[in-house]
């Protein structure tokens, strides 16, 4: 059996946030493959001075296409696993039938699941930003210290945010706000495995987002899971504890994947 993952980041990140889970999937025996939004192939040191600015232009349908083309080069299908804005892209291509089992940790969500008022304030430096679709935007500490690592120490915040955080393009916020490329089939009988992930303090991605949006992919038959971690932030995946998420991703790929694709385990 094919042991390949395929790791999504978000908005705001670069393949650098998945070197804790990349290095724990690779002890266990997997080809685990990072691939960068178009734009943000650099070194960290390099985008900090800037990403290029034709990343601006980068829709939603851009990204998908982006990863579909990679997984098409793969000889198997891959287990996907995306964060936050890549969690909505991992998403997207498992509506697309592709991926093994899909895995979405704090994703953004699909057009049909509304986000609460802490979701909403989290996006707003961006939707409030004049011209903000055709810019690309930096994420202010204050708002990753609020909205996205609220459960870190102020030592570790400002750790991270110096060492992880680059510039993001402004129109895939405004298509996710007015529900353009990012709509799928709740229903779609067609699609992997998919398990969304939440923690409980997230202001980005709330927990009961996350469970709205499982909710509404248990339309389908295909298997959908539900799984929250306590005290847990937007950062999840780097924040102490990333250890149990990852384990819990890739214990329920391994469970998933070596039973019949077709059961309609609903674990809501």
């Amino acid at each position: 059996m094919d042991k390949t993952i395929m790791l999504v980041h978000g908005a705001w990140l670069t393949p650098a946030s998945w070197d804790s889970f990349r290095s724990l999937y690779e002890s266990l025996g997997y080809r685990v493959i990072t691939p960068a939004w178009p734009g943000l192939e650099g070194s960290l040191e390099m985008l900090r001075h800037g990403v290029p600015t034709a990343m601006a232009r980068l829709t939603i349908k851009d990204l998908v296409d982006h990863y579909a083309a990679i997984i098409h080069t793969l000889p198997d299908p891959p287990v996907l696993v995306g964060h936050s804005f890549g969690g909505l892209i991992v998403q997207l291509l498992a509506d697309r039938g592709l991926g093994k089992a899909v895995v979405a940790i704090d994703p953004a969500p699909p057009r049909g699941v509304f986000p609460p008022p802490s979701a909403l304030k989290a996006a707003l430096p961006v939707l409030l930003t004049w011209a903000g679709w055709k810019r690309l935007h930096t994420m202010s500490y204050e708002s990753f210290r609020d909205t996205f690592a609220n459960t870190l120490t102020p030592a570790a915040q400002r750790e991270a945010y110096d060492k992880f955080i680059v510039q993001t393009p402004g129109r895939i916020y405004f298509q996710a706000a007015f529900g353009i490329g990012n709509g799928l089939k709740f229903d779609n009988p067609n699609r992997p495995p998919l398990l969304l992930i939440a923690g409980s303090q997230d202001r980005t991605a709330p927990a009961s987002m996350v469970r709205a949006n499982a909710k509404r992919h248990g339309k389908s038959s295909a298997r959908t899971d539900f799984l929250e971690f306590a005290g847990r932030s937007h950062w999840l995946v780097r924040e102490p504890g990333w250890e149990d998420v990852a384990m819990g991703a890739i214990d329920w790929a391994e469970r998933v994947t070596g039973s019949a694709l077709s059961a309609s385990t609903k674990d809501l």
